[in-house]
């Protein structure tokens, strides 16, 4: 019930914007239009030998790009939109800093527009990784021990690749819908991660019960076939404070079809200046073949930005 509640409030959130007053009809221009946004964030505390109040000397900073190449000609929309995220933290006393974020994606819609409506035939693709190599950490060993830290993901793995035709409602550029019945997904891994000796007696078994990222046992990649949604929403509050809703939706026709994966971002902005801006973000992914459960980031901070 509780994850049923959870993706209602998750969809019904970025589709609020709908019922707002209309917005003129877009008259984006033909050609390509061309928009990028840098931020960085950093945050730091220390205290001396003397300071009495607790706590740990620390730092922590996250770097974002986002990157929108959108094209159009008369009937024909083609919008793309680039993403990388790349955050980490490091506590005086640990020996390894951590990632608090590590995002790379690129989303691509190409439609034809239906007569004179706001309706597309569409084609889509996304494309999903990570730049750096991600850690487990088992607390109950010193750092200088073996198995401290357990390497579970790196660039490419994992890797996902989603496409398929669909149809496409759009507004403009910063509010549309685009809803692909016939989504084809792709996981690639290293195979390093899925390699199981299935000579050991139970090795296979104790791999099955917890699959890496769903692929099965010295595989390198998985296939899903299914459906798909996605919806962006990018509205201005008041003067200099703008949210950007993103959300995507995916069922798998081939496996548990009930357990919908999602992925929505909120993001945000509050503008000080030109180059000085207070960020919010909240991300929630649900995805059975990852994780039994809901994975929560949010993240606040003040830092430089800059638009170009």
């Amino acid at each position: 019930m509780k994850k049923l509640l959870l993706l209602a409030v998750l969809i019904a959130a970025p589709m609020a914007i709908f019922a707002q007053e209309e917005t003129p009809k877009d008259t984006i221009p033909n050609g390509w239009t061309r928009a990028g946004n840098i931020s960085l964030l950093f945050n730091q505390a220390a205290f001396n030998h003397e300071w009495t109040g607790g706590g740990t000397s620390n730092y922590s900073g996250n770097l974002s790009l986002t990157y929108d190449f959108n094209y159009k000609h008369d009937k024909i929309s083609w919008n793309n939109r680039l993403i990388g995220e790349y955050g980490i933290t490091k506590n005086k006393d640990d020996k390894y800093s951590r990632k608090t974020n590590d995002r790379l994606e690129l989303n691509s819609i190409l439609g034809q527009q239906i007569k004179e409506s706001n309706w597309y035939y569409s084609l889509f693709l996304n494309f999903k990784t990570q730049f750096a190599k991600g850690y487990e950490f088992n607390e109950d060993l010193n750092p200088e021990d073996e198995g401290y830290r357990t390497e579970t993901t790196h660039i490419l793995s994992p890797a996902y690749i989603q496409f398929g035709p669909g149809l496409l409602w759009k507004k403009s550029d910063n509010l549309y819908v685009n809803i692909s019945p016939a989504t084809a997904k792709f996981i690639l891994v290293d195979k390093d991660f899925t390699t199981v000796n299935e000579a050991i007696p139970g090795a296979l078994d104790a791999y099955n019960e917890n699959k890496y990222f769903g692929v099965d046992a010295n595989e390198s990649s998985r296939f899903e076939f299914g459906a798909s949604l996605s919806a962006y929403a990018k509205f201005d509050i008041m003067a200099n404070i703008s949210a950007e809703n993103i959300l995507n939706l995916y069922s798998n026709y081939l496996e548990d079809p009930q357990n919908v994966d999602i992925d929505y971002t909120f993001n945000l902005v509050m503008k000080v200046n030109k180059y000085i801006s207070t960020n919010v973000t909240f991300q929630a992914i649900y995805d059975d073949n990852a994780v039994q459960g809901f994975q929560i980031r949010e993240a606040l901070g003040v830092g430089l930005t800059y638009g170009f």
